[in-house]
């Protein structure tokens, strides 16, 4: 590239520095952030990022003294097939300066961040791309979906179990809150893709200003228990449109549910669809393989749409590999191609079940190959290597080989990142 740019006359691309964040410098590196997404933000969402932020994990790159690219880490724990869970980065706060753009910032910081998380032996990165081609030259591939739903409540109805021992209660959302959260906590290990979440984020999903309400009401909770225990819970809001010749035509927006089982689970939609004064339902984020979808009388009037969620890089290919398990017998030699993590490049031999897993540099002959981000994609059972290969990016060297392995990375339930950790996408229904 230097070389291209040498020929037509200009000058090399800079070197740039990449600095740790100084604690005292938190404020600056989140204007920074903010400046670059052409965004304010009111109090109550800025001091909780501030309380949720881990600053020796946040890097800058600057230029004459200013901050001119950011990236931070947040330290989760996410759920992997198997029911296992695996320390991972959640990569968020990144951005660039208008100024700057297309002038390798992010890649030095990207490169950086790998290095050091590769040195804290985290085997897994996670993002959530504010726009989707951005990542995958560094090695991030899509490995969750999600799945919106704009329902017309009064054109369907539910086919489902009825609530049969389900009780119902509205309750403010932050008295809710800890049952809330100890119930989500329970659920994490059973769906790939769920992060669990340490002291502090459980405030996230109540984010409410004013601001970000688009004249609806205030966040609600409506609880349901069985025999006197929380078996599932919603978060939503309520927007009434009084407009259309004064009658109701109100928009029920739905931040979050979970459930224990199908009869909670209908019990809480049916609750939803129901509404008084709404005939609508908005439900930007389900599993890709949500029971609604066949618990519905028409899915049409539903307006499903899968839009990218997860983005999911392997840091370190055996530790990452052994985390997880896997749906079927696998003995396979896996060549990964990896450029951005050379400590990944060459053969490894992964051999595991439903119990477990083993990888190992090998020499022997691979069976097949794939980079990393097709790894990463892979790797919480959501996309089939099956697929990627019929996409060219997956290559076997033998048939047989990719229909097993395939089998074997397969996740039964759709992985699914319930709520976002990057500032730029929370839900603003």
């Amino acid at each position: 590239m230097s070389t291209d740019l040498a020929a037509r006359g200009l000058p090399p691309p800079p070197v740039w520095e990449v600095q740790a964040l100084p604690a005292t410098q938190w404020q600056d590196f989140y204007t920074a952030v903010l400046n670059a997404f052409h965004e304010g933000e009111p109090g109550e969402a800025s001091s909780l990022w501030r309380s949720l932020a881990e600053p020796g994990r946040c890097l800058t790159v600057r230029d004459k003294g200013a901050i001119v690219g950011t990236a931070g880490i947040f330290s989760f724990q996410m759920a992997v097939p198997g029911r296992q869970v695996v320390k991972t980065a959640g990569v968020s706060l990144v951005s660039v300066q208008p100024t700057h753009r297309r002038r390798g910032v992010l890649s030095a910081l990207m490169r950086h961040q790998l290095d050091s998380l590769r040195r804290q032996r985290v085997p897994l990165a996670v993002l959530t791309a504010s726009e989707a081609p951005i990542y995958g030259r560094y090695g991030y591939g899509v490995a969750a979906r999600q799945l919106s739903l704009d329902i017309h409540s009064r054109r369907v109805c539910l086919t489902a179990p009825a609530p049969d021992g389900v009780t119902l209660t509205i309750e403010a959302p932050h008295k809710a809150l800890a049952v809330c959260e100890e119930f989500y906590a329970r659920q994490v290990p059973h769906r790939p893709g769920m992060l669990g979440r340490a002291p502090g984020w459980e405030h996230l999903p109540l984010l409410d200003p004013p601001s970000w309400r688009k004249g609806a009401y205030p966040l609600e909770c409506v609880v349901a228990r069985v025999g006197g225990e929380v078996a599932g819970y919603a978060r939503y809001s309520v927007a009434v449109d009084w407009s259309h010749h004064n009658t109701a035509q109100g928009t029920v927006r739905v931040r979050d549910i979970e459930a224990s089982d199908p009869r909670v689970y209908a019990a809480l939609w049916r609750f939803l669809l129901e509404t008084d004064l709404t005939s609508r339902v908005v439900a930007p984020n389900r599993p890709i393989d949500d029971a609604l979808l066949h618990m519905v009388s028409d899915v049409r009037h539903c307006a499903p749409t899968v839009l990218d969620s997860l983005y999911v890089r392997v840091v370190d290919v055996p530790d990452a590999l052994a985390a997880r398990a896997y749906s079927a017998p696998v003995d396979t030699i896996l060549e990964i191609e990896d450029a951005q993590a050379p400590w990944n490049q060459g053969r490894w031999h992964l051999t595991g079940d439903r119990t477990g897993a083993v990888c190992t540099r090998t020499d022997a002959a691979p069976d097949l190959t794939l980079d990393a981000a097709a790894l990463g994609s892979a790797y919480l059972g959501g996309t089939t290597l099956t697929e990627l290969a019929a996409a060219g990016r997956v290559h076997a060297h033998r048939p047989d080989t990719l229909a097993a392995a395939t089998a074997a990375f397969t996740s039964p339930v759709a992985p699914w990142l319930p709520h976002s950790f990057c500032r730029s996408l929370l839900p603003r229904l």
